[in-house]
């Protein structure tokens, strides 16, 4: 299927590795420029040597923090005129109520929830006044079965499906969607280095990982790029009636009872 993808221009946040990068890798191959963002420059210059190479892809680097209000605007001056937002900096740490305290709970959410926000407030305004683009964020999972032993993720997950949803709702009437994903458990190097440690305390050998995700939908976790499948596929013409819409992507996981 032709995504119809080939000259649009994406911004991608959190590119340099896991989810956000195999957005980045997916939007390349079907055509798309790219404005590469993380605080790690290395890896974005990496990303963008290897795009280019296998893609031709022209992608531009910005290193930057994007909890930083400074570091958004100079990101949309640099890039506001995208077809494609994909917000998916950003990582809460876990942790209980008592656990956290409100400097590492508001630290979190500058980058993953008012990142967001900051982002979205420069570029959405731009869209609705063209007529047309895309913005997805990727979210996550505790938004919709939230824990108490993750409450910072739950509570700023559960604020980024309403900020999708609220914003999606009337976006359409100005030619512009927004939606977003809720990823399950995915195989990052930040999974597998746990489900390593895991293994190791359980069976006394690191090796043995996966078994760690038996209890998972398939017995796995998701990879990668089926989230940058998904990205790719509702940033294109061929979702042009979704929005307001999170996708569960998480081989079902959250259709279980809390018991499975």
């Amino acid at each position: 299927m032709d995504l119809e993808l080939g000259g649009k221009t994406a911004i991608v946040t959190g590119a340099s590795k896991g989810i956000g990068k195999a957005v980045a890798e997916v939007l390349a191959e079907e055509g798309c420029s790219l404005h590469l963002v993380s605080r790690t420059e290395a890896g974005l210059v990496a990303l963008r040597d290897d795009l280019n190479g296998r893609f031709g892809a022209q992608a531009t680097v910005h290193a930057l923090d994007l909890s930083k209000p400074d570091a958004v605007h100079q990101l949309a001056e640099a890039a506001g005129d995208c077809d494609i937002l994909v917000n998916n900096a950003g990582a809460i740490p876990a942790g209980d109520l008592a656990r956290l305290d409100d400097d590492t709970i508001k630290g979190a959410w500058d980058l993953k929830v008012f990142g967001f926000v900051g982002l979205t407030r420069e570029i959405y305004p731009r869209m609705c006044k063209r007529g047309s683009g895309v913005i997805v964020n990727v979210i996550g999972m505790a938004g919709e079965r939230p824990r108490a032993a993750y409450i910072a993720g739950s509570m700023g997950n559960a604020a980024l499906m309403q900020l999708t949803r609220a914003l999606g709702a009337e976006s359409l009437d100005h030619g512009v969607r927004v939606v977003g994903i809720n990823p399950g458990p995915i195989e990052t190097e930040r999974l597998v280095s746990q489900a390593k440690i895991n293994a190791d305390m359980e069976f006394g050998d690191e090796n043995r990982w996966r078994e760690t995700h038996k209890s998972l939908p398939g017995g796995r976790p998701g990879l990668p790029e089926e989230m940058g499948w998904l990205a790719a596929y509702l940033a294109s013409a061929r979702a042009s009636w979704i929005s307001g819409t999170v996708i569960m992507a998480d081989g079902g996981q959250h259709s279980r009872s809390a018991r499975a």
